[in-house]
């Protein structure tokens, strides 16, 4: 019988655990900037089901997260008039991290140092399954995109361009 991996704890696990949430846990290789397509090639799952947490801010530098499918990239513009401020851009790895608690390529949604406002590209809330971040490189956890929204509040926003 082949021995399972051991996963060390991360405060996304932490949180999941707390909150009583079913998951699985999928460790891979992780490769440096492989982004969603390695994961999903690791996994053997569609990368549309793995799910990218990417800390952006709004024109005041409010941090908040955006949830995106992996192989979909935000529109700033549609995600701006969606929440409804001037504009969003992406935050500086140095900064998501301070915001987040993660490291750039490990963020998860879940157990993050403060708590964000969380956006999902509404697709993703369709999905049987999502795979997404479980605080750490290399691994991620499934989980019902229902998760989402009862746990962190997640709010639909349409916003999703096509790679």
């Amino acid at each position: 019988m082949a021995k399972k991996e051991h996963i060390s704890e991360t405060p996304a696990t932490q949180f999941l655990r707390k909150h009583r949430v079913d998951f699985s846990e999928h460790p891979y290789p992780y490769e440096e900037h492989g982004g969603t397509s390695v994961s999903a090639r690791e996994l053997g799952v569609p990368e549309h089901t793995v799910v990218k947490t990417l800390v952006m801010q709004d024109e005041a530098a409010r941090p908040l997260i955006v949830l995106m499918h992996g192989d979909c990239k935000v529109s700033t513009k549609n995600l701006a008039r969606a929440i409804p401020c001037k504009s969003v851009e992406p935050c500086k790895p140095e900064v998501a991290q301070r915001h987040s608690g993660y490291q750039i390529g490990g963020t998860s949604p879940f157990g993050t140092r403060k708590a964000l406002p969380v956006y999902v590209e509404e697709g993703i809330l369709a999905l049987d399954k999502i795979y997404i971040n479980g605080g750490r490189r290399g691994y991620l956890v499934g989980i019902a995109p229902q998760v989402l929204v009862a746990l962190l509040g997640a709010r639909p926003v349409l916003c999703a361009l096509e790679e």
